[in-house]
């Protein structure tokens, strides 16, 4: 007997139309505070992405509607190319990270006993909630150049010395910390999600599998990932989008010594170019290639999430 021999079949169960017209119904007044909070400035924004709208105009000038040449601007930038492409690489590795530590720590706490547990879900709790500028400071105070810890830890290392190196001045180095940062606040929502699932599985289906001579490897492959993979579909989309708008990090961590140039992400260029540089429509442009970009991802994640609610 095979692993997928244990894992049900799913079938759509039928709604009736009563049913579904009070679905629709309930997301009136939602898809009402929606359109107000989050659909007036999005309009906004598209419409300030079509004018030359700078410092000049904040003080009074006339505003100028300039068609797409603010667009064309930015897609003919190579600068923007640059940030776009470091933007994509740099959230595919955390996301990765993430999704990979955040699924061992799950897979952990279902197996530890209940003590150890709760130590861990409280961890994992402080991890998250604590402020993203304070676990800034606290992690570069780590890789301090002059007074950090891992500088000292690595120095502790014959033949190694590391007094003095700068983590943030070099943009790999720097990137790496930024992504060590963001993956130790995120996994806890990962690891927790997860694990909510790996409660839902029953005892029985694993005893089974386990008892058919299964590994642990195969018994995640072949039984646990299958009937987690919407939970598992929904973590990575929501990550993505995240770690593709992350800003506070990468901002804070300049600040603390890193070559703003070398390791600007979409975020980051979207409030220099606008605040930074007065350039308020051409940042409205850049921010709506960024909005296009995660609807583009959004889409897919309803679509999934849809696609579950039938089965």
């Amino acid at each position: 007997m095979s692993l997928k021999q244990i894992v049900p079949s799913r079938k759509a169960k039928p709604q009736s139309r009563s049913r579904k017209n009070l679905g629709w119904l309930l997301l009136v007044p939602a898809s009402a505070v929606l359109a107000l909070v989050i659909g007036w400035p999005l309009i906004n924004l598209i419409i300030l992405s079509f004018q030359e709208f700078g410092r000049a105009q904040v003080f009074g000038a006339d505003i100028e509607f300039i068609g797409f040449e603010n667009y064309s601007n930015i897609l003919t930038d190579d600068g923007f190319w640059q940030v776009l492409n470091r933007s994509l690489v740099f959230a595919a590795v955390v996301v990765v990270s993430t999704m990979v530590v955040g699924t061992l720590v799950a897979l952990l706490m279902n197996f530890v006993p209940k003590r150890i547990k709760v130590l861990v879900q409280i961890g994992l709790l402080v991890a998250w909630a604590m402020p993203q500028l304070t676990a800034v400071i606290v992690w570069g105070w780590m890789f301090n150049t002059e007074y950090g810890v891992f500088n000292y830890l690595l120095s502790q290392i014959p033949g190694v010395d590391f007094y003095g190196h700068s983590w943030l001045s070099n943009p790999i180095s720097f990137f790496g910390v930024a992504a060590l940062i963001i993956t130790w606040q995120s996994v806890p929502f990962v690891a927790l999600t997860i694990y909510a699932g790996l409660t839902q599985i029953p005892k029985e289906m694993i005893e089974a599998a386990w008892l058919d001579g299964a590994s642990g490897w195969q018994r995640f492959k072949d039984l646990t990932f299958p009937l987690l993979r919407p939970i598992f579909t929904i973590v990575i989309i929501l990550q993505i989008i995240w770690d593709l708008r992350v800003f506070t990090q990468i901002y804070a961590l300049q600040g603390l010594g890193g070559l703003r140039e070398e390791t600007n992400t979409l975020g980051v260029y979207i409030y220099l170019t606008s605040l930074g540089s007065g350039e308020f429509g051409l940042g409205g442009a850049i921010a709506v290639v960024m909005v296009v970009l995660m609807s583009a991802v959004s889409a897919f994640y309803i679509k999934r999430t849809l696609e579950d609610m039938d089965n």
